[in-house]
């Protein structure tokens, strides 16, 4: 559809299926944890990308000792980085942004999610959030709320990178602006859960040099439009 110029703070990115690859590892976690307890594996894998994974086994098993499966989820994911690399356009766009203009919003522990980072071969920001941070994880709005203000921002002046629909509705709830990468769901998924511009991944944003000193621009290749 074309280029789109916006001016914002700050970017606020998510880190699983935005900055970095890391489906088939989590998949291969949530499929075994699912088939050890008689769930639908495909069904688990969709329900827990983008949210914290104690909300996913809390809604499956209820009753169970939650912090002993959550702690076994995430030692499973904490020994399988296999295939964990940047995504397309990653690493471009964070050396081009400002490290005091961006941070990472994620729904790992900290301890996982700095594992990642450095499978992928990235560098932790300073105001790294994770689900350890917070109360409430995504969608709820908090997430983002507490990013932007660790940057001293209001979330309405951010920007967020999210592919989960879990992570738009936190981004969106927050009142941010929301881009979407179309690297795990399918577009029309995307658009219901509210984003307000849809992309490939991040090679398709770029940031605008020149735009003032209190602001970022950002030029996306949008596929699609959603108009919020």
């Amino acid at each position: 559809m074309g280029t789109v110029r916006i001016a914002c703070s700050a970017v606020l990115f998510d880190l699983d299926g935005v900055l970095i690859d890391s489906t088939p590892a989590v998949e291969r976690v949530w499929a075994r944890w699912a088939s050890e307890h008689g769930f639908d594996p495909k069904e688990v894998v969709r329900k827990a990308h983008g949210r914290p994974s104690i909300s996913t086994i809390r809604e499956y098993l209820p009753h169970a000792d939650i912090e002993r499966e959550n702690s076994k989820v995430e030692l499973g994911e904490l020994e399988d980085m296999g295939g964990v690399v940047p995504l397309s356009g990653a690493v471009e766009l964070l050396n081009s942004l400002p490290p005091e203009r961006w941070t990472i919003v994620t729904s790992c522990t900290r301890r996982l999610a700095l594992a990642r980072l450095g499978a992928a071969g990235l560098l932790a920001p300073k105001h790294l959030l994770t689900c350890t941070d917070v109360q409430n994880g995504k969608p709820h709005p908090e997430p983002y709320l507490a990013a932007a203000a660790a940057l001293g921002l209001a979330a309405t002046d951010c920007v967020v990178i999210e592919d989960a629909p879990a992570g738009i509705r936190s981004g969106k709830a927050a009142g941010a602006r929301v881009i979407a990468v179309k690297t795990t769901a399918e577009e029309d998924t995307l658009q219901g859960a509210g984003a307000d511009w849809i992309v490939k991944d991040c090679s398709s944003i770029s940031a605008l040099s020149n735009w003032g000193a209190r602001q970022l621009g950002l030029a996306i290749e949008v596929n699609s439009l959603v108009g919020r």
